[in-house]
């Protein structure tokens, strides 16, 4: 049977007929797509795999598209890639659609402010800390700091410790090293000590930290402790120096109504030694079971520097003089705050660090 038309316009006709096909597919699909609706999660997803995924209906059309001749390519490639775009626009907004009426459903007020962060506080003992460190910056004393690992020279030897002091028996430091001696600090006296070899007078210095001693843990005593110690030299320095800059300090510290006495005492360092009472700042000096109804409080240390101190540290104990203190920060937290166990301000216990929240 002879063809009615003649071989190349029925190619024509047949890659006519295959663009109009493939183009009519594309077009039932975008029909499909822009009437979808769903209203569960699990819809969308079963929208999501008959048309997006690997053997879905538009990747099928992909597949079809490797069939089309290269001069339909560009057109069909075109419109199929839209159709994608288009599936997986109406996915994603089916989706954002759900989780808006979801978030809708919910009774919150955005509008609300947000629920407040609890915050912490200064520990106690760094309130008294800083607050010792204030006082004494006000008079002109510069900070100084130094190592908690010390070596025996700056610890006992450079302050006048003879061999046989008590205080260098294992009973009362921890020693790390033997031959020389390693040990951790029992007082901050170390850091001035290392202030006196690297400068000359006038020094006028505090060093705050911590130390360490072989004592058995109570209410009252700790192997942990810190210490903040004064150190002043310079000409003409006297003990009236001395006592009036630790008035200054108690009044500063708990009111202006304290009042000190000095009672005689020894320290290796120091030549004459005082301990420094204050008035008891709970019963007004009139007597109680804190102070022992004596009226008075011990809160630290002091005295003139001994002139071999200066010597051992080349300072000439001809022409300086200097006084120095020291204080146990927990001693000061205890009678300023009220606080009958030394322990509490090592455990942590965050019932006993929110009272302190309200005043600082």
């Amino acid at each position: 049977m002879q063809d009615i038309f003649p071989h190349g316009e029925t190619q024509v006709l047949n890659t006519d007929y295959k663009k109009l096909r493939m183009i009519d597919k594309i077009k039932n699909l975008s029909g499909e797509i822009e009437a979808l609706k769903a209203t569960t999660e699990k819809e969308i997803e079963e929208l999501r795999i008959k048309y997006l995924s690997k053997k879905g209906e538009i990747s099928q059309l992909f597949g079809e598209f490797r069939n089309v001749p290269n001069e339909m390519k560009r057109e069909v490639g075109q419109l199929l890639n839209e159709l994608k775009n288009s599936a997986t626009d109406k996915i994603n907004s089916l989706k954002g659609s759900m989780q808006a009426e979801a978030s809708s459903g919910n009774d919150m007020d955005l509008t609300l402010p947000a629920s407040p962060i609890k915050l912490g506080s200064r520990h106690p003992l760094s309130v008294v800390k800083n607050e010792i460190i204030d006082i004494f910056t006000r008079l002109g004393f510069t900070i100084s700091e130094g190592p908690e690992v010390e070596d025996d020279w700056h610890v006992f030897s450079a302050l006048n410790f003879p061999e046989e002091h008590p205080a260098r028996d294992m009973q009362d430091t921890f020693f790390i090293e033997k031959n020389p001696d390693i040990l951790l600090r029992t007082h901050t006296s170390s850091v001035q000590v290392r202030v006196m070899e690297n400068e000359q007078p006038p020094i006028r210095t505090i060093s705050p930290g911590r130390v360490f001693r072989n004592e058995a843990i109570s209410a009252r005593a700790h192997c942990i402790f810190h210490q903040v110690e004064g150190l002043y030299i310079d000409e003409n320095v006297s003990f009236a120096d001395l006592k009036q800059t630790l008035l200054y300090f108690a009044q500063e510290m708990f009111g202006k109504e304290t009042q000190i006495r000095l009672r005689p005492s020894f320290f290796p360092f120091t030549e004459p030694s005082a301990e420094m009472d204050v008035t008891c700042n709970l019963c007004g000096g009139k007597g109680c079971n804190v102070c022992k109804y004596t009226g008075w409080l011990e809160i630290l240390g002091c005295g003139m520097v001994d002139p071999n101190v200066l010597k051992s540290n080349n300072i000439d104990s001809e022409k300086y003089t200097g006084f120095a203190f020291g204080m146990g920060v927990e001693r000061i937290a205890m009678l300023k705050f009220g606080v009958n166990d030394l322990r509490l301000f090592f455990e942590n216990d965050v019932r006993f660090l929110d009272q302190f929240k309200a005043a600082y």
